[in-house]
């Protein structure tokens, strides 16, 4: 099951779109939740004083429109509604659970105007297992292409999986990039590197990354792309090519403490295309 939050915003409806247009590719169902964030109204109430019957309204009305657009794109998938009260990222990672995949929009009608990515979805993307997919409200052009990030940390292998997935279902290209930057060391600046020999390095990490999920996925064309640059950069430059970038939930050099890495973080924030996070 694949599993998108929406709050009636325009994000929100860009990931219900996507949503059900991955639950058709994969033949699985569609469950569309709304949270009715209660936080705000039980302060200084009672526990388990009653809400007013507006707050459920309008969170029937956001499923009621989001229901109806997933069936206008995808009427062959199987969609169903929940209504929840609670905080929404809590009650999307628990109902995150048991689900393939869930999908949200990357600001809400709360987030702040200079904010690309909102507090739910970061929170969702560092903290839920299964695969979260953070949907911009932009509609750009299809692209043909999944990026996704590796490198020689265990932490990418799943990410790489997914991507492989995704490529397939797509029939679309995957690019496999991997940014590297030599070391400076302070008390050897002049320190010469063989360029030709650090590439070649560079290039046999992907190719051993990729060598088994290949094996697997045979239909899905690969491009190689290794370069030297900072990963941020490489992989926000490849998303504007893109359908879908995938980043593992973090990378090498990552703390054992951070539950979203810099990578993934800044990839979320700035790329314009769909960002799947996928935890290790």
């Amino acid at each position: 099951m694949i599993i998108v939050g929406v709050d009636g915003s325009v994000a929100s409806r860009a990931a219900v779109e996507w949503a059900a247009g991955d639950a058709a590719r994969r033949h699985v169902p569609l469950r569309i939740v709304h949270v009715v964030d209660t936080s705000w109204y039980q302060v200084g109430k009672p526990p388990g004083a009653a809400l007013p019957d507006t707050l459920l309204r309008g969170g029937r009305q956001v499923l009621t429109e989001a229901e109806a657009l997933a069936r206008e794109r995808q009427p062959a998938v199987e969609a169903t509604t929940e209504l929840v009260t609670g905080n929404p990222a809590d009650v999307l990672r628990e109902r995150a659970g048991d689900a393939a995949e869930l999908v949200t929009g990357s600001r809400g009608l709360g987030g702040f105007a200079g904010a690309l990515v909102g507090s739910v979805s970061m929170h969702l993307a560092g903290h839920v297992h299964c695969p979260v997919v953070v949907v911009h409200a932009a509609h750009l052009p299809a692209q043909g292409e999944v990026v996704v990030g590796v490198d020689d940390s265990p932490e990418c292998e799943p990410a790489l999986a997914f991507a492989y997935e995704e490529a397939e279902l797509r029939g679309a290209t995957l690019r496999a990039v991997h940014a590297w930057q030599l070391p400076v060391h302070a008390y050897a600046p002049d320190l010469d590197f063989d360029m030709d020999e650090v590439r070649a390095a560079r290039l046999q990490v992907v190719r051993d990354r990729l060598k088994t999920l290949g094996r697997d996925h045979p239909r899905v064309s690969v491009v190689e792309d290794v370069r030297s640059a900072h990963p941020v950069d490489a992989l926000i430059e490849a998303a504007e090519r893109a359908d879908l970038v995938v980043v593992g939930s973090h990378g090498r050099g990552a703390l054992g403490s951070a539950l979203l890495g810099s990578v993934s973080r800044n990839v979320l924030q700035h790329a314009r295309c769909p960002v799947a996070v996928v935890r290790a």
